[in-house]
């Protein structure tokens, strides 16, 4: 079978090379082509020469914000116009979205007035802003796999029968990178207590507003090591220009986040999938996120009667597990004051991951890449 899978940010690629292994483990003789990263091309290197082919890579597709799109949009365009010829000319038996709303859903319309099966997976955050999509997915996808509980009541009130929850695929990252490793165990006694972690994002637009900010924190206190999960695809100069000169106590970690939160005793964390990577492996964390201000503005209209956060961890529990510093509230001073609380408050510590552990009792067990890659086969036979 031909498969066209697209996905547009780090996130997507981490999900989308797991769900190609899904599909190999069904179909060994599958052909794909994809928009994605590092993971992917990695299954794809696995596979039998010319079966997989990679058509764009994540670096060259994450654009955030509503200025920032704007800014790229002869860009954007045309990255759509081409995917369109290039799904004429493959012509799949299934197209695979995965996240990355703005362009996917441009695509899913357009595949669907030309007959292709169209199954989704990761819902968009519809639920939060945009609720007018609702109707158009309705008719252009055959299926939508979702991996939040709490979307299951939005779809189930929206009359939305293609609807199916898979559960969260990071729950399979998290186990099959313990099964690998020792440094998977986690425990306070097993935390280096001198390490925070940084995660200041996988878009160039995030990192130029947040490393800044993230590293005055090793700036102002030498008896910590500030370790940066960075990725390589990035570049280390482009993360070398925001550290400052004569900061001995910061190094940077390229592609292995994952060692990273399981040495860290703690965490600064750019808000999106990894706040919730932070939380499976029960690292104390401050969540931070700036954008542009026009965006930031037009966000606050849309969604603020909607929901009351941002991150997915306080999003799944449905309270406030960890604090959100956003837009104003992301300095230096509210910086300094919750780090002394996620580093030196042991009873909130332990009560964060506590919460953590109820998240994860939330999101339920592991399958998720598995149960979707199912779902595409049911799509496609039937």
């Amino acid at each position: 079978m031909k498969y066209y899978i697209i996905a547009g940010e780090a996130s997507g690629d981490l999900h989308g090379g797991n769900l190609m292994r899904s599909l190999l483990a069904r179909d060994p003789s599958a052909q794909i082509r994809y928009w994605g990263g590092d993971r992917m091309f990695a299954v794809a290197a696995e596979m039998p020469e010319r079966s997989a082919q990679c058509v764009r890579h994540i670096r060259d597709l994450a654009y955030m914000g509503f200025v920032e799109v704007v800014s790229h949009l002869s860009v954007v365009l045309g990255n759509i116009r081409y995917c369109k010829r290039d799904i004429l000319d493959f012509n799949p038996d299934i197209v695979v979205f995965i996240d990355y709303p703005g362009f996917n859903l441009k695509i899913a319309k357009f595949t669907h007035s030309h007959g292709f099966k169209n199954v989704y997976y990761i819902s968009p955050q519809i639920w939060a802003w945009k609720k007018g999509r609702i109707k158009p997915m309705r008719r252009d996808l055959d299926s939508l796999c979702y991996i939040l509980p709490s979307e299951r009541k939005f779809y189930a009130e929206n009359s939305f029968p293609q609807a199916l929850y898979v559960g969260h695929p990071l729950l399979d990252e998290v186990e099959n990178y313990r099964s690998q490793t020792q440094e998977g165990q986690q425990s306070d006694s097993n935390k280096l207590s001198k390490v925070i972690a940084l995660l200041p994002g996988s878009r160039k637009q995030e990192l130029k507003r947040m490393l800044p900010i993230m590293l005055q924190l090793a700036t102002n206190h030498p008896e910590y090591s500030f370790t940066i999960a960075g990725m390589s695809l990035i570049g280390e100069e482009f993360y070398r220009q925001y550290i400052p000169a004569g900061a001995s106590n910061v190094n940077i970690v390229y592609d292995r986040t994952y060692d990273v939160l399981a040495s860290s005793y703690a965490a600064v964390v750019c808000s999106g999938t990894a706040t919730l990577e932070t939380a499976l492996f029960r690292v104390p964390q401050i969540v931070c996120y700036q954008c542009n201000k026009l965006s930031a503005a037009i966000a606050k209209r849309l969604i603020a009667s909607r929901i009351s956060y941002i991150s997915l961890v306080n999003l799944i529990a449905d309270r406030p597990v960890v604090c959100e510093l956003i837009q104003d509230d992301c300095n230096i001073d509210r910086l300094e004051k919750e780090l002394k609380y996620i580093t030196v408050d042991k009873e909130l510590r332990d009560r964060m991951v506590s919460e953590y552990d109820r998240v994860i009792d939330i999101l339920g067990g592991k399958g998720a890449s598995d149960r979707t890659a199912e779902e595409i086969e049911r799509i496609m036979k039937g």
